[in-house]
């Protein structure tokens, strides 16, 4: 039997996740954090605290990923619908 606790993260664990996630794409694009600065007008202190503590606005995370071409990352957030049972999903 699966654990379903298990498979719920915490806030904190989902921060951890998303600025892991961000830090290995922005190193796959040999960037660095200062270099990201300069490009998306976003302060090297705000990335450099996102990669440590997945803290950031909304606005700067657009700007940041738009660097890296991540808009399609960002733009596929909630995207799947909810279906109460299986019959409402092959409507």
């Amino acid at each position: 039997m699966i654990d379903l606790d298990n498979l719920v993260l915490t806030e904190p664990q989902i921060k951890e996740r998303i600025a892991t996630n961000f830090k290995k794409r922005r190193k796959e694009h040999k960037i660095s954090q200062k270099k990201l600065a300069i490009k998306s007008g976003v302060s090297f202190g705000s990335i450099k605290r996102f990669e440590q503590t997945g803290e950031i606005s909304l606005s700067n995370l657009i700007k940041i990923a738009q660097i890296l071409d991540l808009e399609k990352d960002l733009l596929s957030l909630f995207n799947t619908p909810y279906f109460e049972n299986i019959e409402d999903m092959l409507k």
